[in-house]
């Protein structure tokens, strides 16, 4: 296992009096590191980058060393519980007042460390007692903590930065994507951004101002405003429900209106908008419909639209075939087969211009007679068992031991 990738979690270091400096060729290879005693020893310096790959550290203690003065830049990026630094023969002065402050910061007065410095009369006071004149923390204050242009702009915004000794100002902000420049030669310092890019909207911009006392920071959030922008949209997919899913951007956020086959589209709880990730500017969705049939099939069209513009785009739905469609075989060609001719009416028109609808009357005086056919068939039908039974009952059981028809046939007539 390479030193770069050792697990240390503790280094202790006592009694050497030739160890005069920290660097990070040192310290920088255990990046795990999260406690680092080093005491009793010859230190003098710590070098300003020398925990800078350490991001883990947390307890640091340096007492009875050699140390006169110390950075507060080595520690800046850490989130220490503790920093002991005792018996090191510090010189009061401006250098090591940040060390004051963190001390009134992190501890309350009882807590505090027994640590004294050494002032020009060569007398030792307690840290906590130190006055050092012209010696304070800096303040950042910017010119505008309401940051918004339109895309296509630009755009600048100051920092001024107070404090004695007078501090430093540089500008922190990430994947900035727009042109930009700044100067912090002068105060206030200034960032130009131009031709602002809508990819930009959202970025954090900080002005960081630092003396050897500490440090401070003011930031303001970069605001675009850009047209509406349809970035993605497909053709349905089948989950828990059908979805139509489409990605839209713009700032203010665009009001959405779906068209089916050109006519507004009204939702209701069947089909409606549903937007499941907004990121900055960015609203991931889809229209929603639940169990939409071949009644549903056609062209659906997205209009997103904001006081800067609009944009809109177009998908075709296919959910479900149209049931009898025609795609299948005619099995009964004969049944579509109509005779056109002329009408019983009258010949009271232009035949040349004339267009009967002899083949649809004639159809319905089939269907007539057919029903009448049908009808009487089952009239007959039903009459005929019912003679049967009357003559089965009544054919069997005869008093005179005949058969029912001979009994019918002495019966006299009239006339």
């Amino acid at each position: 296992m390479g030193l770069d990738q050792a697990p240390a979690i503790l280094c202790y270091i006592a009694n050497q009096r030739k160890l005069e400096s920290i660097n990070d060729n040192e310290v920088g290879l255990y990046i795990g590191l999260r406690n680092l005693t080093v005491v009793d020893s010859g230190l003098k310096f710590v070098s300003r980058q020398a925990f800078l790959k350490n991001i883990n550290l947390q307890y640091i203690n340096l007492s009875r060393n050699k140390l006169s003065s110390l950075s507060k830049k080595p520690f800046r990026h850490l989130s220490l519980s503790d920093l002991i630094l005792v018996d090191n023969p510090f010189k009061c002065s401006c250098d090591i007042m940040w060390i004051k402050i963190f001390q009134e910061t992190k501890f309350s007065n009882a807590e505090t460390q027994d640590f004294y410095c050494i002032n020009d009369n060569n007398k030792r006071i307690a840290l906590m007692e130190m006055q050092i004149p012209n010696c304070g923390l800096p303040l950042a204050n910017l010119s505008s903590y309401n940051l918004t242009v339109l895309e296509g702009n630009s755009i600048t915004v100051y920092c001024d930065a107070t404090g004695v000794p007078l501090p430093n100002v540089s500008w922190a902000f990430t994947n900035l994507v727009s042109n930009h420049e700044s100067d912090t030669s002068k105060n206030p310092a200034s960032l130009t951004i131009k031709n602002v890019s809508s990819k930009d909207s959202g970025l954090r911009i900080s002005c960081l101002a630092e003396n050897i006392v500490g440090e401070d920071q003011a930031s303001v959030e970069l605001t675009v405003f850009f047209a509406p922008n349809i970035t993605f949209i497909e053709s349905p997919t089948s989950d828990h429900h059908w979805c139509i899913p489409f990605t839209v951007k713009g700032n203010p956020k665009p009001t959405l209106q779906w068209f089916y086959e050109g006519a507004i589209l009204n939702e209701s709880e069947y089909i409606c908008t549903k937007i499941h990730v907004i990121n900055q500017s960015e609203y991931h969705g889809c229209l929603q419909l639940d169990n939409p049939t071949h009644l549903n099939n056609g062209a659906y069209t997205l209009l997103a639209k904001n006081e800067y513009g609009e944009d809109e785009k177009r998908v075709d739905a296919h959910f479900m075939s149209m049931p009898g469609d025609g795609s299948g075989p005619i099995l009964d060609p004969d049944l579509y087969d109509y005779e056109t001719t002329p009408n019983d009416i009258g010949d009271t028109t232009n035949n040349s211009n004339q267009i009967t609808s002899t083949g649809f009357i004639n159809t319905e005086n089939e269907d007539s007679i057919t029903v009448y056919v049908v009808v009487g068939i089952a009239a007959l039908v039903c009459t005929g068992l019912v003679i049967m039974l009357i003559i089965l009952k009544f054919g069997r059981h005869s008093k005179f031991g005949m058969k029912g028809f001979v009994l019918f046939h002495k019966i006299p007539l009239d006339g």
